[in-house]
Parts: C-alpha cells; structure tokens; sequence
C-alpha cells in the first residue's frame, strides 16, 4: 500500500492518484486542498476564483483516502489574489510555495511516524525529504518523482543562458534558490529508492547526478479532442506560446524568430509573467496578444484557434502543452530538452529544433505560413498522435513500478525470515 503526497496536485498527480487507486495500492494522499466543486459554497464564489480552485478538485472516488492540509496553501492563494504580500517571498515568507510545500512534508512524517500502515511512499521534488527521512526509519520503500530535470544541470544551463541574455536573466528565478534549498533537493535524491521522471530528456539531464538510483520513465499523457472539426485555414499563420513567460521556456528566441517574419505570423502568449521588471518582457506582451491566465479547458480551446504551438524550451521536464496543442490539431515546434522527441516524429507532427535558434524557429514557421497544405497535414498528424499518447500507459507504468518494488520487499522480508 502507499501514501502519496503533493502539495498543490495538478494532472499528471491526479493520474498518479487514479493509477495507484485503481490498482488497489493507494492507502492515502495528502494535499493541501480538495476542493468540491458541487458544494454549496462553490457556487458562491467569483468565476474567477471557481476557475482557479477547479484545479485542485481530485476524483470524488479518491476523496475517502485524501488527507489535506489546507490552511496555509488557502491563505497564500488569497494573498495571491489580493496583493503582491510581504510574507510571500521566495524559500523564508510565511505564505511561500516552499513553506507550503515545507509544513505538508512535516505532517506526512509525523503520518508515518504514527504508524501509516503502508509500504511505500511517494513524493515530489521539494517536498519529500521528511516524509523520506521518515520513511527510511521505518523501513518503507521510497520513489522520488522529479518533475523537471535535475537541479545541477538547470544551474549550469541558466548560468550560460544570463551571459548570452542578460536582459533576461532576472527571469530565470532558478537562479534564486538558497544553498539550503538545493541542499534539501540534494538530500531528498539520496534517500530515494527509484526515481520518476517523464521524459527522456529529464532522464539524462540525472547522469550529473551523484545518486545511482533506478530511474522509470513515465510519459504523460493526451487530454482527448475537444472537436472533430478541423478546417483549412487562411491568412496569417497563428503561432500559441502557452506557458510561464520566462527564459527557461526560450521564449526571447521565439520573440526574435515572430519579429523577423513581420505579417507573415501572428503570435498570442498564454501565461503568467515569471517577474514584473524584465523590460524586454513588458515589451511583448504589449506588442502581442496576451492572456495571463486560463483554465486547463479554456487554454484547449485558444490551442483550436491556432495553427502552431512554440515551446522553445532551455530546460523542461515534459512540456505537457506539447500533448495539449497536438490533441487539438496543434502543430508543434520545440526543442529537444523537452519531451518533443519523445511524442514527435521531426517533420511529421512537428518540428524539432535547436535551443537557441531564432533561425531555426523562423525557418519552420516560414515554411508553415507559405504552405497550409503542408500545415494541415501536420495537424491532422499530431492530433492522431496524440490520440495514441494516453494516460492509460502513464498509468500501467507506474503500477508496475510500484508494484515490483513492493513484490521485491515482500521477498526480502521472506527471506530474512527464513
């Protein structure tokens, strides 16, 4: 049996809940909010704080196992909404990410401590290494799941990324992490047993690592078509960038690609600003087409007004917008530090381009307004690939991870027995 925790849950955790459940494995999981979204209260509420809550509304079948601690995660999205607050900065504030992250971690130990009752937990990147702590004194096995590449190749990545764009360099907030922080990160890979990871990309981004561990790649998976209907298209190519506006995400090289094609393309940026003082970033989101926020539905259906998605990622764990914009008949142009090469074939549902190249995200794009031809035929690809990455196998990964472990125990213990 095991107890999973995640502070703050989004889809590929609630298909690792659903994966664990199904298969009868799945003892409790902790979050910080399980939000009802038939209860009386929700229908309440703003439009826009329903949107934001829907998001951490979990399986009504999972609720009987779901533990939460919610008070401090609910004050830091009301602090969020009201006003940039004093007791949000980044690691020390007292309504931080990392100190919800910190105070859920705390609890799951104590959880164990108790006496769960499981065999096996399973946690996330910064917010595993009490729950491990504590699980390694009681013997439980213990899967790390890194949703992004490894901290020590980001470091050397982004170190390399301010000295070619300095004007960018106040948006890779990586950068910002304490020694302590990257120390946890360090102590929470050594006490795992095996570690999750998503893409093939994140996987080799580990050989700098120290830790040896067995390493599971688990692909996420599509969300399904929202319509049939997918017609050609004329005028302007429409390009999507969907994601944190930030450098990690490369999105100065996309800027400079869009620029040098003038009104061949026209380009909207889905995402929230990674920071407020980056003047080449307040910049384009007055020259292009912005949303700052939208639910997972909403952004599915901007992804069908568009011809191309572009995630010119540095570092990436998956780039699950990759799956989304191809469900929708997306073509999608991306880099290899991405899971593009591992849900793309280059040429046929998309492109696969160098990081850093303006030139090479111009030269698809280019290629893609001159030819709708062309252009349709790679979306009718990528949505007939997506259809082929489904959950379903994230999933039966996962449980068959688990479930060796768990049957290696059991032989262990068989043995020692004997």
């Amino acid at each position: 049996m095991i107890l999973l925790s995640h502070a703050t849950g989004n889809e590929n955790v609630r298909q690792t809940a659903l994966a664990f459940w199904e298969a009868g494995l799945l003892q409790e999981f902790w979050t910080c909010i399980n939000w009802d979204p038939e209860s009386a209260i929700a229908r309440l509420l703003p439009r826009r704080i329903r949107a934001q809550l829907q998001r951490r509304s979990f399986p009504p079948t999972l609720r009987p196992i779901t533990r939460v601690v919610p008070l401090r995660e609910m004050a830091r999205l009301l602090a969020g909404r009201l006003s940039p607050s004093q007791f949000s900065g980044h690691e020390t504030g007292l309504l931080s990410i990392d100190a919800v992250l910190r105070e859920l971690d705390r609890r799951v130990a104590a959880r164990l401590r108790r006496g769960a009752g499981c065999e096996m937990v399973y946690a996330y990147e910064d917010g595993a290494l009490e729950t491990f702590r504590a699980a390694k004194e009681r013997d439980l096995r213990r899967v790390y799941d890194l949703p992004i590449g490894y901290w020590r190749a980001a470091e050397a990545m982004y170190s390399e990324e301010r000295e070619r764009e300095p004007e960018w360099a106040a948006t890779l907030t990586g950068f910002n992490d304490s020694e302590a922080k990257l120390a946890r990160k360090e102590e929470e890979m050594e006490l795992a047993e095996h570690i999750v990871v998503a893409s093939s990309f994140t996987k080799r981004t580990l050989a700098a690592a120290p830790s040896d561990r067995a390493i599971t790649v688990a692909r996420y998976g599509s969300p399904p078509v929202v319509t049939d209907d997918l017609p050609v298209r004329t005028g302007r190519l429409r390009v999507l960038f969907a994601g944190s506006l930030g450098q990690r995400k490369g999105l100065s090289y996309l800027l400079t690609a869009v620029a040098s094609l003038g009104r061949k393309v026209e380009l909207t940026l889905s995402g929230r600003k990674v920071v407020d003082d980056c003047a080449p970033l307040e910049q384009a989101v007055r020259t292009h087409h912005w949303i700052p926020s939208l639910s997972r539905d909403d952004l599915l259906r901007v992804m069908q007004q568009h011809d191309v998605l572009v995630l010119p990622s540095l570092f990436e764990g998956f780039g699950l917008v990759i799956l989304e914009a191809m469900s929708q008949g997306v073509v999608v142009v991306t880099t290899a530090n991405t899971a593009g090469p591992d849900v793309i074939e280059d040429g046929l549902e998309g492109f696969i381009v160098p990081i850093r190249s303006p030139a090479a995200i111009a030269e698809k794009l280019d290629l893609l307004a001159s030819n709708p031809e062309l252009t349709h035929e790679m979306r009718l690809a990528a949505r007939c690939k997506a259809g082929r990455c489904n959950w379903e196998d994230y999933r039966a990964t996962l449980v068959r991870m688990a479930t060796e472990m768990i049957v290696e125990t059991k032989k262990i213990v068989h043995a020692t027995a004997l």
